[in-house]
């Protein structure tokens, strides 16, 4: 099983400190799979593999617009968050999961990132969206068509530190794409950005695109997926509290529907 976990608006910084802890826990055996959904303020990422030149907006630039700029552990380039994107963080042992492979039993590196990117290109689809992966790049892009060119539409940077994966997926649904206009999108200038809003004319529900990566989820990796009441509801009833982010557990006092 896979709990789910859906955070709603919360600062890139608390969100990397809380896959630390989660990432702690799921190597100590005190958690199962996890499944972060949430959407961040805008941010500037840079991955290990980062050029420091593919952010394009000046410092004074950024501060104008208020976007903050995190270097991080996952791989690949330069990318932006912010509202409107549904930002996947799975904290997931691959070798609690199965593979689809016959050659072996459990969940490969490859194997994982390629069921990130089928479980955006089919989500996209529930919307009237056709998306392909590219050939020897990480991502998902809309068809091309006569009348416009192909553009990536969701993103992927994972980590995995002894089996367990953090970071994750970045799907544009209501995302404000003139924020890419800071950046060189994971350091490819020869293609567009765009989003699932931007393709069809109009504004999608955040929820109801949340529900079908959530579906979508369970079908490529086998997983019956649950929300969880709260974070500390991962844990086992005798164990400790998780150690989460001090600006979290006052989110969590202050807005009892947080958890909803």
């Amino acid at each position: 099983m896979i709990s789910l976990v859906q955070l709603g608006l919360l600062d890139y910084s608390i969100a990397t400190r809380l896959q630390q802890s989660l990432v702690e826990a799921r190597k100590q055996g005190k958690i199962g799979e996890v499944l972060l959904l949430l959407e961040h303020p805008p941010v500037i990422t840079l991955g290990r593999n980062a050029r420091r030149a593919n952010v394009l907006g000046s410092n004074t630039e950024l501060q104008r617009r208020g976007v903050e700029v995190f270097e991080c552990d996952r791989g690949g380039d330069v990318t932006f968050h912010g509202p409107g994107q549904w930002v996947g963080y799975p904290i997931m042992d691959l070798r609690a999961l199965p593979s689809r492979d016959t050659k072996r039993k459990t969940l490969g590196v490859i194997e994982y990132v390629r069921g990130l990117e089928e479980i955006l290109i089919r989500t996209c689809a529930d919307f009237g969206i056709a998306c392909e992966r590219v050939p020897k790049m990480t991502g998902v892009w809309t068809t091309g068509r006569a009348d416009s060119a192909q553009a990536k539409i969701a993103a992927l940077g994972v980590h995995i530190s002894r089996g367990v994966t953090s970071h994750g997926f970045a799907l544009n649904v209501n995302t404000d794409l003139s924020f890419f206009n800071l950046i060189v999108p994971c350091g490819i200038a020869s293609k567009p950005v765009t989003s699932m809003a931007e393709h069809l004319g109009r504004e999608l529900p955040m929820d109801a695109v949340a529900n079908s990566i959530v579906r979508h989820f369970e079908t490529v990796f086998q997983e019956k997926v649950m929300p969880a009441a709260n974070l500390d509801a991962l844990l086992a009833p005798s164990d400790t509290p998780l150690k989460l982010p001090k600006e979290l557990r006052e989110i969590h006092e202050e807005k009892e529907s947080f958890w909803a």
